[in-house]
């Protein structure tokens, strides 16, 4: 599985921003995708992640401010941020589980920086 990454950039805090994540093949051969991210000096985290089926799930530091969602046409995920803040700044890294392996394929990261 190929990934393509994109839109990050310099956001205010408080503002907006969405990511997307287009993906080499159609949905139905992933188990799952979404978004870890990595701060300078820390270790990756997770961020978000949708199913096959549609179901999402969100760290609990996002919870309610980002939304992850897909469009199965374009074999694309997206990432909302809302009201980012400063500690969101992290390179965003997607990632794609394929059914076949059920081992994680990682797009090339966008970088968010969100100023105060």
């Amino acid at each position: 599985v190929q990934l393509q990454a994109s839109g990050g950039g310099l956001v205010e805090a408080g503002g907006s921003l969405r990511l997307s994540c287009a993906a080499s093949v159609p949905f139905f051969v992933i188990n799952d995708m979404g978004w870890y991210r990595q701060s300078p000096g820390k270790q990756r985290e997770w961020v978000a992640s949708i199913t096959s089926g549609g179901n999402t799930n969100y760290a609990d530091l996002v919870k309610g401010r980002f939304t992850i969602s897909r469009d199965g046409a374009k074999n694309t995920v997206y990432l909302q941020m809302n009201s980012p803040k400063p500690d969101d700044t992290a390179v965003y890294y997607c990632y794609a589980r394929p059914r076949a392996t059920m081992i994680n394929s990682w797009g090339q990261g966008t970088l968010v920086t969100v100023s105060s």
